[in-house]
C-alpha cells in the first residue's frame, strides 16, 4: 500500500536515529494510513488516508 494519504499528502518523512555515542544512521517516519470505503464525487471508493483525516472529519465514509 502506498504511504501518501490522497486527502492532505502527508507521507513518509526522513531523518537518523542519534545513537548515544552520537552515530547518525537513517530512519524514516511513516504515517498512519489506512485502507478505507469512502464516499467520492457521490460512489463509493477505496481510498488511503492518514488516521489525522479520518479523525477530523475530512474523509465521508462510506456504509
Amino acid at each position: 500500500m502506498a504511504s501518501i494519504c490522497e486527502v492532505c499528502g502527508k507521507g513518509t518523512m526522513s531523518g537518523n536515529n542519534v545513537s548515544h555515542s552520537n552515530r547518525h544512521t537513517k530512519r524514516a517516519w511513516k504515517p498512519n494510513i489506512q485502507q478505507v470505503r469512502a464516499v467520492v464525487d457521490g460512489s463509493t471508493k477505496r481510498v488511503n488516508v492518514c488516521t489525522r483525516c479520518l479523525r477530523s472529519g475530512k474523509v465521508n465514509r462510506a456504509i
